[in-house]
C-alpha cells in the first residue's frame, strides 16, 4: 500500500484525540513531545482530506489550556515538596538548575514567562506547576495560559499545515523519502532542544567556588 493511502486510512478522531492527549500531559507537567506530535498532525491534515487543520489546531489548544490549568491547581497544592518528587523521578527535567532558571523567568517575567514559555521545551513543562507553586494569582496565569496555548497551537498549526501544502506535490513523489526526512528532521529537532535546555541549565547552575563562598557567608 502506498503511504498516502495508508496515512489516508487514520481516523481523524483519534488525531485530534492523540494531540489533545499529549499536549495536555506535557503542559500539565510530564515530559512528552508535544511539539513534535503537533507538528506531525499538523503535516498530516496538509495530505488527509479527513483530518481538519482547525480542529487539530483547537485540541492542541484545549490540551494545552486544560494541561496547564491542571498542572498550576497541582503545582498550588503540593508546593515545593512536589518539585522535589518531580526531581527525583525525572532529573534532567526538574533538576535543582531546571527549577532555579524556571524560577528566575517567573520572578523576572511574571505573566510573560507564562506566555513564552509556551513556544519554549523545558519551561513549556514547568509553566502550570511551577506557577502554582510560587501562587501566582490565577486570573494572571488564566489569561496568559490561554493566549499563549492558543497562539502556540494555532499559530504552529498553521504554519505547518501550510509548508504541508506546498510541499504536499513533492512528497507524494517520493513518499518514502519524504517519510524518512521528516522523521530525521523530527528527531534533529528534538536533539537541538535537548542539547539547548542542557546548556541553559548548566550555565545557570552556580559554580561550586562561588556556592562554597555563599555558604560560608
Amino acid at each position: 500500500m502506498h503511504i498516502q493511502e495508508w496515512l489516508e486510512t487514520i481516523p481523524a478522531v483519534s488525531v485530534y484525540a492523540l494531540v489533545a492527549g499529549v499536549i495536555g500531559l506535557e503542559s500539565l507537567g510530564i515530559p512528552l513531545p508535544g511539539e513534535i506530535v503537533l507538528i506531525s498532525a499538523a503535516l498530516l491534515s496538509a495530505g488527509h482530506d479527513g483530518i481538519n487543520p482547525w480542529l487539530v489546531g483547537a485540541c492542541a489548544s484545549a490540551g494545552a489550556i486544560i494541561g496547564d490549568s491542571i498542572g498550576y491547581a497541582i503545582g498550588r497544592k503540593g508546593g515545593r515538596p512536589l518539585l522535589a518528587r518531580l526531581g527525583g523521578k525525572f532529573p534532567k527535567h526538574f533538576g535543582e538548575s531546571q527549577i532555579a532558571m524556571a524560577e528566575r523567568s517567573f520572578e523576572k517575567w511574571g505573566m510573560w514567562a507564562v506566555f513564552f514559555g509556551r513556544f519554549v521545551a523545558l519551561l513549556r513543562i514547568f509553566a502550570g506547576p511551577l506557577a502554582g507553586v510560587l501562587h501566582m494569582p490565577y486570573w494572571k496565569f488564566l489569561i496568559a495560559n490561554v493566549l499563549g496555548g492558543i497562539v502556540w497551537a494555532g499559530g504552529t498549526t498553521a504554519v505547518i499545515y501550510s509548508v504541508g501544502v506546498v510541499a504536499e506535490a513533492w512528497l507524494k513523489r517520493f513518499s518514502y523519502l519524504g517519510l524518512v526526512a521528516a522523521v530525521l528532521i523530527g528527531v534533529a529537532s528534538m536533539l537541538i532542544v535537548k542539547n539547548r535546555a542542557k546548556k541553559a541549565a548548566a550555565s545557570a547552575a552556580p559554580a561550586p567556588e562561588s556556592a562554597a563562598v555563599a555558604a560560608t557567608d
